[in-house]
């Protein structure tokens, strides 16, 4: 087994400290992959901190994964050693359900194995990509373009397939009029994706601190959601809008901008229970709907889709040393747009 250097969390209040995980040895369909760099997801923070439920300590977070084949197992297809490769949030599925046979594996009925704090087929919980290397089985394995680099594309595998799947699902693209709320790692995804298809982008944040930002990334139009009069002006416009947030928000008024058969989506996940009233959807014939990662099918499409666009994350770049400062960081909002750990520094 291979030894690989890591940060992981000892409990749901202790900082992340060094440490090293135990890498297992390569299967037939084994991808052994040198991490060059992994993004720091807020999902991550809940996650280790338990807000989502107990967690398995000690855990390596980890699931925007970017680096370079190391070794292959005997029969391996997809990939060969020096290949530049990512993984996303989910490292298996069962392979055999209905939604798994759809190429919806982040779907699977018995559960897809997530890149981290999971139980693995073998029964081992896996540990993700703070970390130095990672084995994961070749059909979870995605290639990353050559126009992308690496240290951008870390971001994509979880808020690029995040945004660009429902964007894609809901018919996002010319003509279409699509709102994104909030302007943060996933918000400024959504953003640039949705230009990149067609739409005429608005933003909705709570101020107008980043609209510079906002309109520099390819949004048409920004407005600031703490001045009520923009919900007067704004009614019944759109026909999309992608909740990046998570956060409480008021979504009765969110629907009242929807257009007749518009869709609210929401791909930020808050603890707690959201609020709908029935009239809110019922007088417009509005939807208001969920939307996870995608498929490894629309991941790969994905990445392809942002290389031909040039679309990479805006990151900041950081050694592990920092991983700690970053996640308060991110909960102050202190990041324009994305953690991206330099895995190099792992290593002591």
């Amino acid at each position: 087994m291979l030894t690989a250097h890591a940060y992981a969390a000892t409990s749901a209040t202790e900082p992340l400290v060094p440490t090293t995980v135990e890498r297992r040895d390569l299967g037939p369909h084994d991808v052994l992959i040198e991490i060059k760099y992994a993004g720091i997801c807020h999902s991550d923070i809940h996650t280790v901190r338990a807000e989502w439920g107990p967690a398995p300590y000690p855990l390596v977070p980890g699931h925007e994964i970017a680096g370079v084949v190391a070794e292959v197992g005997s029969a391996v297809t997809k990939h060969a050693v020096g290949d530049r490769v990512g993984v996303g949030c989910m490292v298996n599925s069962c392979g055999k359900c209905v939604n798994c046979r759809k190429g919806e594996e982040q779907f699977c009925l018995e559960g897809n194995t997530g890149t981290y704090g999971a139980v693995d087929r073998d029964g081992t919980i896996t540990q993700g990509g703070y970390s130095t290397h990672v084995v994961v089985t070749e059909d979870f394995v995605l290639r990353i373009p050559d126009g992308l680099e690496l240290d951008v594309a870390a971001p994509l595998l979880c808020a690029g397939i995040t945004t660009y799947s429902p964007l894609s699902h809901w018919g996002a693209g010319p003509g279409r009029k699509v709102a994104v709320v909030g302007l943060g790692g996933l918000g400024h995804m959504a953003v640039k994706i949705a230009a990149a298809m067609g739409a005429e982008v608005t933003v909705l944040s709570q101020s107008l601190k980043k609209q510079e930002d906002g309109l520099r990334l390819g949004a048409a139009h920004y407005y600031a959601t703490g001045d009520p009069s923009t919900f007067e002006q704004l009614a019944g416009s759109f026909d999309l809008i992608l909740n990046t947030v998570s956060a409480q928000i008021d979504l009765n008024a969110y629907l009242s901008l929807l257009a007749v058969d518009g869709a609210m989506v929401n791909v930020g996940a808050p603890a707690e229970p959201l609020s709908v009233k029935a009239f809110s959807l019922i007088m417009g014939r509005r939807s208001f709907a969920g939307s996870l990662i995608g498929g490894i099918r629309e991941t790969q499409e994905m990445l392809d889709f942002c290389a031909e666009h040039g679309i990479g994350a805006e990151i900041e770049v950081i050694p592990a040393e920092k991983i700690n400062d970053a996640y308060e960081r991110v909960l102050a909002s202190d990041v324009r747009y994305r953690f991206v750990i330099d895995t190099a520094t792992l290593v002591p």
